[in-house]
């Protein structure tokens, strides 16, 4: 039965004014010369490289008068942002790589869709031989961008979650010392149709502060003039590496008889596996080649959770057999299988290594007071994960967001699963349809299709210039982190925001990745597709949903679909000096802490006692506080476990 009134509570989320300000631990100590040191790509390491995070300058711009009374189009935001004038005069200094909406920046100001924002800062040039060239990555700019060198167009990037890379060494040409970089963004948060996540310009309730440009790292590496520009190593439990790498050549050094030799040792540093690879010719450019192969792990050891067992690989460009390499880097890999399928008594279960598991998952925005989405240490995306594992959840659904390198890596290392979301966008979203229907007539669940253009339009997914950039986003997001031994499951649309297309969705990213799980619709509006029949539960008594579609559409390459409650719970406590807001957001309120954790406690055992009756697992909401929601275990600040008081 629906709990009305628990359901009128959370109906209206207060206005949260403006925000307390809260640091972190890690914020209190951040070096802001030098923030975030660590190599940002633990996945492919290189020896010459250098950090470019600390102080930039920045400076909003106003946008020309025929652009302020619109959003910008994509195509249109890329011409502005490319045929822009950079300010004569900049408006102070940021901290990178923190948005300026982020206290840690230094600015704490939020960027207008009627604005550009620019950075701009020199760094002295590395010593470069005739066969080296110079390499500048960012990890996350939001949203589209241009990036000058010296002065000149160098490129433009669209997307707000995914890293872009370029060779600048063409823009080098006449420089003395210095090398001089400058980028324009534009991003107009939640008045554009963009994948933005939780991003809303007038914040509350479940959707945070806005933030724009920079949010990730920036770093160059200096490379040879041929080299390995990505590498993923995606590892099975009979032993199975699959390698996929692409190979950049721009000087022609490369042939038919190059190779890539792929060497992989145990932590003993005793070798296990060697591989010899050859390159193909890319049909994307004539100056790139791809690698594709497998090698063979003799006696895996494998990787789960209580035994994150992790291999060291080592890739070697060698241009003919015999000669030494013209490129090497490490990384790592780890050996797993997980999958659908079910248990002796025919109910769908998660396996992991062909052993069922149960899944225990918390949500995790990744958000912070002091940094928004971006952490603000290395140690601080450790704690978060080292906090729930503690606490005996061995899973964390990165909510909306695709997170820094280095939390997958943690995750990897100290074996944390991950339900990996796709991000979010479309238009203004419906509260009837995102919200209330489904609150109030849980029978619309799984009877709302969402590839009628009606149906899209309610569900905020009529426009194609969004559903392109949700596609190519999310390929980008499987290409990138398919490497990772944490990431068991793919989520792609959360509670009908965006979401359209949902079959042919887990069907396109089923192909670009068949080794692990899909839930492709997380909440309600299922489409009898994917690996899991997903429910989000606040409001009525938990129980197991049947699926009556299981031998349907996609699921029928499966044969059976898991149950899982994927967001339940969601109680709320605020603790004095530890929030953001007098009010607070959430589902359920106590008048004391333990009344709180006794209502958690509780709530978890009844997940729980589900499993023999067919539930595969769960998310309970939430990791953390977040602004004025408060129904977090952890408080905003991390500073109080809730349930360790």
């Amino acid at each position: 039965m629906l709990d009305v009134c628990r359901v009128l509570k959370s109906a209206v989320a207060p206005k949260p004014g403006e925000l307390t300000p809260l640091i972190t631990p890690w914020g209190e100590q951040l070096d802001r010369a030098h923030p975030l040191p660590e190599h940002p790509r633990p996945t492919l390491v290189r020896d010459r490289w250098a950090s470019l995070n600390g102080p930039w300058e920045y400076a909003f711009a106003t946008l020309d008068h025929a652009e302020r009374d619109r959003t910008l189009t994509a195509r249109e935001a890329t011409e502005t942002v490319r045929t822009a004038r950079m300010p004569h005069a900049f408006d102070g200094t940021i901290t990178v790589p923190f948005s300026p909406e982020a206290p840690l920046s230094g600015v704490g100001r939020v960027l207008s869709p009627r604005e550009l924002l620019w950075y701009r800062r020199s760094f002295e040039m590395p010593a470069l031989s005739s066969h080296e060239r110079l390499i500048v990555h960012f990890e996350a700019v939001d949203w589209i961008c241009a990036l000058f060198v010296n002065g000149r167009l160098a490129a433009t990037h669209q997307g707000g979650y995914l890293p872009f890379s370029l060779d600048i060494t063409p823009f080098l040409a006449g420089a003395d010392t210095d090398i001089e970089l400058a980028l324009c963004v534009y991003d107009p948060s939640d008045a554009g149709t963009q994948p933005r996540g939780k991003q809303r310009l007038e914040s509350n309730g479940i959707w945070y502060t806005p933030q724009s440009g920079i949010w990730q790292s920036v770093w160059y590496e200096v490379v040879p003039d041929a080299y390995v520009a990505s590498l993923t190593l995606d590892g099975a439990a009979d032993g199975t590496l699959r390698i996929d790498a692409l190979i950049c050549d721009p000087d022609a050094r490369l042939d038919d008889d190059s190779q890539l030799v792929v060497s992989v040792s145990d932590h003993t540093g005793t070798a296990v596996a060697r591989g010899i690879l050859a390159l193909v010719r890319t049909d994307r450019t004539h100056d790139a080649w791809e690698v594709h192969g497998n090698i063979l792990v003799e006696r895996p050891h494998l990787w789960r959770p209580d035994d994150p067992y992790l291999y060291d690989v080592r890739a070697a460009l060698i241009p003919k057999a015999d000669e030494a390499p013209v490129d090497s880097a490490s990384s790592y890999c780890g050996l797993r299988s997980v999958e659908i399928r079910r248990d002796r008594e025919g109910i769908p279960r998660f396996f992991l290594n062909g052993e069922p598991l149960f899944l225990k998952g918390v949500l995790d925005q990744g958000y912070w007071p002091d940094g928004l989405m971006t952490a603000p240490s290395d140690a601080a995306l450790v704690h978060d994960i080292e906090q729930l594992k503690d606490a005996g959840f061995n899973m964390l659904r990165k909510h909306i967001k695709v997170e820094v390198a280095r939390w997958y890596y943690h995750c990897d290392r100290i074996g944390m699963l991950v339900w990996q979301d796709a991000v979010s966008g479309g238009s203004s979203y419906s509260p009837w349809y995102s919200s209330r229907r489904p609150t109030l007539f849980s029978a619309s669940w799984g009877a709302f299709r969402d590839d009628t253009p009606r149906h899209r339009r309610a569900l905020a997914a009529d426009d194609e210039e969004y559903r392109t950039e949700w596609r190519e986003t999310c390929t980008g997001m499987v290409n990138l982190l398919a490497g990772h031994p944490s990431i068991v499951t793919w989520v792609l649309f959360n509670e009908g925001w965006g979401q359209f297309d949902a079959n042919k969705a887990a069907e396109q990213v089923h192909q670009l990745d068949p080794s692990r799980p899909i839930d492709a619709v997380s909440g309600w509006y299922d489409q009898h597709c994917g690996d899991y029949l997903s429910h989000h539960n606040y409001f009525r008594p938990l129980t197991v949903g049947r699926d009556r579609h299981a031998l349907q559409g996609y699921a029928a390459d499966r044969g059976c679909r898991a149950f899982v409650i994927s967001e339940f719970g969601g109680w709320t406590q605020r603790i004095e000096g530890h929030a953001a807001t007098a009010s607070s957001y959430g589902y359920g309120n106590f008048g004391a802490v333990d009344a709180w954790r006794e209502a958690v406690h509780q709530t978890l055992a009844q997940a729980e006692a589900l499993a023999p009756r067919g539930l595969a697992g769960y998310v309970y909401t939430q990791l953390s506080d977040v602004e004025g929601e408060l129904n977090g275990i952890l408080t905003y600040d991390r500073r109080v476990n809730k349930l360790l008081g």
